[in-house]
């Protein structure tokens, strides 16, 4: 039986049975770190965010990648992902390999996991820590979920999609994170808090920082995008920089669609993020943990597209670390 095989047979079950040695020795190495199987590196990994190939099955997703020019892959696990979160003793090793043999790394994951009530959260994460891959997104945390919000957040957060009390909200998410931490250790898997606009924990970050501000930063971070930084996303990003794991690249724009105006997506380098002065502040800092970049907006030619950000990010690297 070859490793692979050993690998995909393990069931979520005989996964969970594990003991807490993987939690003793990340410990005694003082936490796993982005990239910790990987060679060190100057400049940060460029990954392709796996769900801009979503019509790509994943055996080929490595292969395409590669020959697009990514170093790696930031793999979605999620429901819509590469990966079905309710069959990952499977196909999340599979997935994992098949980059790996193209020659790619896989730093990351991409999940939708906030709470460890949700049923996929202990598989994703015990056999993703056991891939060697140690980053994983975590999902998000509206202040308002929608009409019958209360049953759902607590009783008393949210009534009819309005919400009513934000600090009992972050006091709810405060307890999803300490138990995912909790959870998150025993497989040496690093959790990111990612900021996002509209209504969201975090977006700002100044509310993350008051969740995860005095929690251990070698179990969790930042997975920043400077295109979801409301207000100032200069002091967003320092205020992030100190337990910053990954950043996802986007760009935007303010479109007018009828009397309001919208945010808008748009490809790398024709929108409003400051692109020479986020990447200045990430080579200052010697960030070398993975990019991910993302394609949210509509193209004629994805590929094309695709290549396109990915030169724009590599001319951006080039400048900031080569003058850095």
């Amino acid at each position: 039986m070859t490793r692979r095989q050993a690998i995909a047979a393990l069931g979520a079950s005989a996964i969970l049975a594990r003991d807490a040695r993987p939690q003793a020795a990340a410990e005694k190495d003082g936490g796993p770190k982005a990239g910790v199987a990987l060679a060190p590196r100057s400049t940060p990994m460029i990954c392709a965010f796996s769900q801009n190939l979503i019509k790509v099955p994943y055996p080929e997703l490595g292969l395409i990648a590669q020959q697009i020019g990514y170093d790696g892959v930031d793999l979605t696990v999620m429901d819509g992902g590469h990966v079905n979160p309710h069959i990952t003793n499977v196909d999340l090793v599979r997935a994992i390999e098949s980059v790996r043999g193209a020659g790619l790394e896989v730093p990351m994951i991409t999940t939708t996991i906030n709470t460890i009530s949700e049923q996929t959260a202990y598989p994703i994460l015990a056999i993703t820590g056991h891939t060697q891959v140690h980053l994983y997104r975590l999902g998000f945390w509206p202040y308002a979920v929608g009409q019958n919000a209360g049953a759902q957040a607590g009783g008393s957060v949210v009534r009819d999609g309005k919400i009513t009390d934000i600090p009992r909200r972050l006091a709810q998410v405060r307890n999803d994170l300490t138990s995912l931490l909790a959870l998150g250790r025993n497989y040496q898997m690093v959790a990111m808090f990612p900021n996002r606009a509209g209504g969201y924990v975090g977006e700002a970050l100044w509310d993350a920082q008051t969740l995860i501000g005095d929690m251990d930063p070698q179990w969790i971070g930042y997975y920043f995008d400077p295109s979801q930084a409301t207000g100032d996303m200069e002091i967003a990003l320092r205020l992030a920089l100190p337990r910053l794991k990954a950043v996802a690249l986007q760009d935007y724009l303010w479109a007018k669609s009828g009397n309001a105006w919208k945010m808008q997506m748009c490809p790398l380098g024709e929108g409003m993020v400051d692109w020479p002065l986020f990447f200045r502040i990430l080579a200052e800092a010697k960030f070398t943990s993975p990019i991910s970049v993302h394609q949210e907006y509509p193209a004629k030619d994805e590929l094309g597209a695709m290549n396109k950000d990915l030169e724009f990010v590599r001319k951006q690297v080039k400048q900031a670390w080569g003058t850095a």
